[in-house]
């Protein structure tokens, strides 16, 4: 038989290789505010956030850095803009591929289209395709010019937790290194250590879901004759793959992202094998396309979460937290949405400006958006995976019909493509006192970008505090809060904050969603909407 295939991947950066730490020299157990296991996007997407904080951690990973394979690759708008705000996203953008248009084919047909940023005013794209190890990269070169300016942030390689014990109001970790165990005490752990997620199983914690019975095939291929536009492909019932499935995404340095639907009952060794993936490309893109297999893999998917995300000092992040299916991008993406969410809560409540019960406020809020996702992905997943012939007689009559009739292409990926949540409900969210102003800007929701001068609206609310956003509202020159004014905004930013109103004052989070709202600003009511935002973390889960 032959051997599965390997990878040929250059993207493996060995970014903070092994060394020894005054901590495992110490005679006591040293602690740690904040010790984050995993070196992800997630792990160290919330180690850049907390150190521009100032709030000093401790990353642990059991590598010293990039691996190989190219794993995610769509990162959102969403996550961008997070990314700008941390510093590092126009690296990503220069880097990526942008991209806003898919084709949807039913085998040789284009059945239609669609744009995911069919609205001008925006700085980031809908989406760049962007290997997760050059994300990862990109991260860790902030941290390291964060760690310059005196950011209090410690990168371990090679140092992976073997146990984990929750010992009431802190938490202590054997950790296993070249030069043998040592351990560490933390107040707060974050467990951003992916889906198979160690401390979650050394705290016996259950993560329930639904596995989905099929299987998918990865080929990363790197040719330089393709004569494709930069867009999204995906095909139902393709010649080269009939009865299944196919997906086509450019990526930079002229690699390409096929994805091959297989079926439940296959044989995974031989379907990994070279030979069988090479006739698997060549039948899709035509003998006439010399290309190279740098990389391919063969995966299920599960749709899962856990009950709780915060146990006493132990936090989850990401799909250590929560699982979707690959079909609409929200798995990075709902990781950095998660550290997003975590950053500036954590951070007020290590440095005593906020109490612990803030931080249920993160469960919450990222367990409805967990949920949010699941529901959407699943149903994606539904109907590219039918469970029943009554299923799959069910897709044939919604492909018979996306062609000519738009209602039923939601039918085919149901909710935008990782669209962020918006906190409806959230315990955090102040007064909606704005009449006639437009929905998608009440409280909860993410704030949406617009021209602003001679830049864009989320750049002026990047600062990662609390502002107030001021469109033809006047404030004290006293007012404490950053405040960022608008006295004539923009065609778009008035389309998008103000509606029918004639003027707005927003109260923005520092993870730039809404807190609340009113036509004009009043002293007592943002105070008081302040503390709830600051201070709120009962209520019950979603």
């Amino acid at each position: 038989m032959n051997a599965p295939f390997r990878s040929r991947y250059d993207l493996e950066f060995k970014l903070y290789p092994y060394a020894r730490h005054a901590d495992q020299e110490a005679r006591a157990v040293v602690r740690h505010p904040v010790v984050i296991v995993g070196g992800g996007p997630v792990g160290m997407g919330l180690a850049l956030d907390l150190g521009k904080r100032g709030v000093p951690c401790v990353v642990l990973d059991d590598h010293e850095g990039i691996g190989a394979g190219s794993r995610a690759i769509c990162f959102a708008k969403r996550t961008l803009e997070i990314c700008d705000r941390l510093g590092c996203g126009d690296p990503m953008v220069e880097k990526g591929v942008v991209w806003n248009l898919g084709r949807v084919y039913r085998d040789e047909e284009e059945i239609y289209d669609f744009n995911l940023l069919p609205e001008e005013g925006h700085k980031r794209p809908a989406f760049i395709n962007l290997q997760q190890p050059y994300f990862e990269r990109f991260l860790v070169e902030e941290i390291r010019r964060a760690q310059e300016n005196g950011a209090p942030l410690s990168l371990r390689g090679k140092n992976r937790v073997s146990a984990l014990e929750s010992r009431g109001d802190y938490a202590r970790l054997t950790i296993e290194t070249p030069d043998g165990p040592y351990a560490l005490d933390a107040d707060w752990v974050i467990a951003a250590d992916g889906a198979r997620s160690p401390l979650r199983e050394m705290l016996g914690l259950g993560f329930e879901g639904r596995v989905f019975e099929d299987n998918f095939l990865i080929a990363d291929i790197r040719a330089t004759n393709i004569d494709i536009p930069v867009e999204r492909r995906f095909w139902f019932d393709p010649p080269f793959n009939r009865g299944e499935t196919a997906l086509m995404h450019r990526q930079p340095d002229d690699v390409w992202r096929l994805d091959f639907q297989l079926g439940w009952g296959i044989d995974r060794a031989a379907e990994s094998a070279e030979p069988n993936v090479r006739a698997r490309v060549a039948a899709m893109l035509g003998d006439e396309i010399d290309f190279e297999l740098v990389w391919s893999s063969i995966y299920t998917f599960r749709c899962c979460t856990m009950e709780r995300y915060v146990h006493g000092p132990v936090i989850f992040a990401g799909d250590a937290a929560h699982q979707v299916s690959p079909f609409g991008a929200r798995g990075a993406n709902g990781g950095m949405q998660d550290i997003d969410n975590l950053g500036w809560k954590l951070g007020l409540v290590v440095t005593g400006a906020a109490p612990r019960a803030l931080l249920e406020s993160y469960h919450t809020e990222r367990k409805a958006a967990a949920l949010e996702n699941i529901k959407n992905s699943s149903r994606s997943a539904d109907f590219l995976t039918p469970r029943s012939p009554a299923h799959a007689l069910f897709r044939e009559a919604v492909l018979d019909l996306v062609k000519d009739n738009a209602f039923a292409r939601p039918m085919v990926n149901s909710g935008r493509l990782s669209t962020p949540c918006i906190y409806d409900g959230s315990p955090l969210n102040g007064v909606d006192a704005l009449k006639g102003a437009p929905r998608l800007t009440r409280p909860g929701a993410p704030c949406l970008d617009a021209p602003m001068g001679e830049g864009f609206l989320l750049d002026a609310l990047s600062g990662g505090r609390f502002q107030l956003l001021a469109l033809r509202a006047q404030v004290p020159e006293d007012e404490a809060l950053g405040v960022v004014s608008v006295p004539r905004p923009s065609r778009q930013m008035a389309e998008r904050y103000l509606g029918d109103a004639q003027s707005a004052l927003y109260l923005i989070r520092p993870d730039q969603h809404v807190a609340a709202r009113w036509p004009d600003y009043e002293r007592e009511a943002i105070s008081e909407a302040l503390r709830r935002a600051c201070a709120r973390g009962e209520g019950a889960g979603p």
